[in-house]
């Protein structure tokens, strides 16, 4: 298509030199003249949206301007604009030669929460430039979270990255249980990871796979966790430990033995979330004799998610310790054992905690234990700042055990809107039918937090099928 001809910004035949947005704005001005005039002839059909429909089609146009900067800004107003019959000239324009130009048109199908709009963003995550790339990889993860990536994002994830070896920090973003997820989308993130010539990407898109819960993913993930990238392998560990496939746990054993000990000790926490119990002694070997004391800790960790008996030795003795981290994973420890012979133990060591983390644990072993009587002691915690988010994950292991849900179901009531919210979430991840009469009530909550997260509660519930 032939473009206009411009005139010359600076023209010798002109003694007012004119920019070019002074241009385009004296061209609206004309048009909505026009416009004026012809619509006062009688029988002229009025349209209200005339003049929005006119600048949409000057920033169609403008995506096709010769100028990169031009095309660019014109991607950023569509996305703007929020109009979606301008998706497939947006998918069209990622195959504009200028990377800046795609970053934007990334952006701008990110803002649209569409089939089409997705298709775009898996397309575009095949991109050559790495940046255009990661953006996409993200877009498509946030097309499931509700969180796309902001305007910051690319210049942010160059920091990112780079400040990632001073301190790796786990993401816990995840998409509610029962989030139907295009197969072709974790297809697109899994083939993103795979390919390691473009770093960033392939670490956004080990990241994205955990928060989708992408369990068609764990074999290739599996592999990434053994990679010489460090970030890429912990995020990939960090992916299995959100989709909690135990499969994997046995083919990551050999990671309890690396030499590097970010990885061994992200290994550590992961077999043992996993519960793999025939890493169980390696992991006892690590946390008594390792010479690195995180090392130590971390294999605790492990130990206290697979809640061997066998290890109530180790439990009881570091219930006393000194550090709270190692005194929190021994009450967990012992409580996830269903060692009854430990309920003395935590009860003396319950008495005189002074760390609320710790007191916390320490009522969750207990309740784990069969002890009831901390058992609103751990919901009040929900309404808590500090501690909600602690008490929240307690109270969902705990509400895995069917016997156990009846006695969440009184909370409901509440006084405290943060623990009927929370509770709300404690069943979207462990409820059942027996849940659904309860959550419905609070659907109708006068809190719209609470009723939204009982709504979003009572949806999981019935893509499980209970």
């Amino acid at each position: 298509m032939m473009m206009p001809r411009e005139l010359p910004t600076n023209s010798s035949h002109s003694p007012f030199p004119v920019t070019r947005s002074e241009r385009l704005g004296l061209t609206r001005l004309a048009a909505i003249i026009v416009f004026v005039a012809v619509s006062s002839i009688p029988g002229w059909a009025r349209s209200q949206d005339s003049t929005s429909v006119g600048i949409n089609n000057e920033l169609l146009l403008e995506l096709k301007s010769p100028k990169a900067k031009d095309r660019a800004k014109a991607a950023k107003e569509i996305g703007k604009r929020g109009n979606v019959s301008d998706i497939p000239a947006l998918v069209a324009a990622l195959h504009d030669s200028s990377a800046s130009v795609r970053r934007q048109v990334v952006l701008a199908l990110a803002s649209f929460t569409t089939p089409a709009s997705l298709n775009g963003l898996i397309e575009a995550t095949r991109d050559s430039d790495p940046a255009v790339r990661t953006l996409a990889v993200e877009a498509v993860t946030g097309y499931y979270t509700g969180h796309p990536p902001s305007t910051g994002f690319v210049g942010f994830v160059e920091k990112e990255y780079k400040s990632a070896k001073r301190g790796f920090a786990p993401d816990d973003t995840e998409v509610d249980p029962g989030t139907v997820v295009d197969p072709r989308a974790v297809s697109a993130l899994d083939r993103a990871m795979m390919d390691t010539r473009m770093e960033r990407a392939a670490r956004a898109a080990a990241r994205g796979l955990g928060i989708l819960d992408a369990k068609a993913a764990v074999p290739d993930l599996i592999v990434t966790a053994h990679s010489p990238d460090e970030n890429l392998a912990r995020e990939a560990l960090n992916s299995l430990v959100k989709i909690k496939d135990t499969s994997a746990g046995p083919r990551l054993m050999d990671l309890l033995k690396s030499s590097d000990a970010a990885i061994q000790q992200d290994a550590a926490v992961t077999v043992g979330i996993l519960r793999t119990r025939p890493a169980v002694p390696q992991l006892q070997w690590l946390a008594q004799n390792s010479p690195n004391s995180t090392t130590r800790r971390k294999a605790l960790e492990g130990l206290a998610y697979i809640g061997d008996p066998i290890s109530r030795p180790i439990f009881q003795k570091d219930l006393s310790s000194r550090n709270k981290a190692v005194r929190t994973y021994a009450a967990e420890g012992l409580g996830r054992s269903g060692d009854t012979p430990a309920l003395p133990d935590l009860l003396n060591a319950a008495v005189v905690e002074k760390d609320a983390n710790v007191k916390l644990a320490m009522e969750f072993a207990l309740t784990a234990l069969g002890n009831d009587e901390y058992l609103s002691q751990m919901v009040s915690a929900l309404g808590s700042r500090l501690h909600g988010d602690t008490a929240q994950a307690y109270l969902t292991e705990l509400a895995q055990n069917p016997s156990f849900l009846p006695m969440l179901y009184p909370f409901l009531s509440s006084p405290n809107a943060a623990i009927r919210s929370r509770l709300c979430l404690v069943l979207m991840y462990s409820g059942d039918a027996s849940s659904v009469p309860g959550l419905e009530k609070a659907s109708h909550d006068s809190n719209a937090t609470v009723a939204a997260d009982a709504l979003r509660a009572l949806s999981a519930i019935r893509a499980r099928g209970q």
